[in-house]
């Protein structure tokens, strides 16, 4: 009797949820400098070391009404927030992609996006710990599968080169720093795993929800035009979008050409 293809998804999403706890660690310790080996997990507030069973991805969240057992602080949504979104990340990429090297490639993409985008988010930040090793692996795992070695390393070249050539005008233009050199770098990630059509994808999703969000918060008065938005978070947004509807979009823009 085989094993039921529901159970490897299942079990692809309690493993993605333990990921998602580590993902957790260096999303709090990587700004921080801190190592994300050593020491254990603690309480934030109160230092105390966390016993095993308050390290059980999403369930000790809940059991303990989201506070420290011992100081009773507030522990962060983000945790199991992070890991319930990775868990549901590898559950979808094993049911839609299966045991292969492009599974391999997603996941490891898809965690590196999960620390860019929090981290950026709360410390505007992109830690070159993810985004350079990054490039290498994205073009490494290219050899052997998608989008192949050349779009890769077309996608790294253009991903980096159209970010640097936007900051450095943006400089000339307005002598003040508008993008930072990790959006360069988290670009070339990006164009390493993906290749250059959809490096061209992922810029336009992020600028697309970037205008959004950059409109909104103008016009309820809580920023002005030169309000700093994490742009990292958004090429993180545009890189999920791109990685897995980025094809269909590609497609149907092309259909509209004469």
């Amino acid at each position: 009797m085989g094993v039921s293809p529901a159970f490897f998804t299942i079990f692809s999403a309690a493993v993605g949820a333990v990921i998602g706890s580590f993902l957790n660690v260096c999303i709090y310790r990587l700004p921080r400098g801190t190592s994300i080996v050593w020491p254990a997990s603690a309480c934030p507030s109160c230092r105390r070391p966390l016993s095993w069973f308050e390290n059980i991805p999403i369930v000790s969240y809940l059991a303990l009404g989201g506070r420290c057992r011992t100081c009773r602080a507030r522990i962060s949504i983000r945790y199991p927030v992070v890991e319930a979104l990775t868990a549901a990340m590898f559950a979808l990429t094993w049911w839609y992609y299966g045991p292969s090297l492009l599974l391999a490639s997603r996941l490891i993409f898809g965690c590196a996006l999960i620390v860019l985008f929090a981290v950026d988010l709360e410390h505007h930040l992109l830690p070159n710990v993810i985004t350079l090793p990054g490039v290498v692996v994205g073009f490494v795992l290219s050899l052997g599968g998608e989008p192949g070695w050349l779009a890769s390393l077309l996608g790294i070249a253009l991903g980096a080169g159209l970010l640097y050539g936007a900051a450095e005008a943006y400089y000339r233009i307005r002598h003040e720093e508008g993008l930072g050199m990790g959006d360069v770098k988290m670009m070339a990630m990006v164009g390493a795993f993906l290749g250059w059509k959809l490096t061209l994808v992922t810029l336009m999703m992020a600028s697309l929800s970037g205008s959004v969000v950059g409109v909104a918060i103008i016009a309820t008065r809580k920023g002005d035009l030169k309000y700093a938005l994490p742009f990292g978070t958004f090429l993180a947004v545009g890189a999920a979008a791109a990685a897995t509807v980025g094809p269909a979009i590609l497609e149907w823009y092309v259909g509209l050409l004469p």
